[in-house]
């Protein structure tokens, strides 16, 4: 299964240069996302913009399969994509900043697809774990009485990309899915977890 991961953005919040580039425990925030869809069965592919030459010369180096979007926005760059690699079948997409993402989380949000026969699927993190976290999210919406905020994941059919696809809400209460990296302080955050969290699956 294809696994599209978005890394075309500047990462101005952060002030750091290139978010994807930007390391947690040694190791730059994309590589770990990468590393979770390969160990999850997924080939990814990563979606870059001209904003990010140096997260493309890292993929180039790597031999990570990528290219290029306009970057004119999230949707706009997935849709690109989608198109460029004439993709039919369901993928996945993700942002760049789930460092602490795992296989198991992955393999969990595709059975769910699965079993719902939906064209696609949203993956959502109850917000009180961001709060316990001090995290904060800029969107918040309440799925089956539950708060929850979007994790930047979704599983969505490349035939239908450019219309609007009947989805399952899932929410999975794991910690994992709360760093969404946006500031220092969530940075310092998770760089202060990231060692005892590597060691789990």
């Amino acid at each position: 299964m294809l696994a599209l991961i978005l890394a075309g953005g500047s990462g101005s919040r952060l002030g750091l240069g290139e978010k994807p580039m930007v390391t947690i425990g040694g190791r730059p925030m994309i590589e770990r996302v990468i590393d979770a869809f390969r160990e999850a069965g997924c080939e990814p592919v990563v979606v870059l913009s001209p904003r990010t030459p140096y997260t493309h010369n890292w993929c180039r180096v790597r031999g990570v399969t990528h290219l290029t979007a306009p970057g004119k926005g999230y949707v706009e760059d997935l849709v690109h994509a989608v198109k460029t690699l004439e993709e039919t079948d369901p993928l996945f997409t993700s942002v760049s900043d789930l460092p602490c993402l795992t296989p198991g989380i992955l393999c969990e949000v595709y059975r769910r697809y699965c079993d719902s026969g939906k064209d696609a699927c949203s993956v959502w993190v109850p917000r009180d774990l961001q709060l316990e976290e001090g995290c904060r999210s800029l969107y918040q919406e309440m799925i089956d009485g539950t708060e929850a905020c979007p994790a930047g994941i979704n599983i969505l059919r490349g035939d239908r990309i450019s219309d609007v696809q009947d989805e399952i809400q899932v929410i999975i209460r794991s910690r994992r899915l709360v760093f969404n990296i946006n500031t220092r302080e969530e940075l310092l955050r998770v760089q202060s977890l990231v060692r005892d969290r590597d060691d789990e699956k």
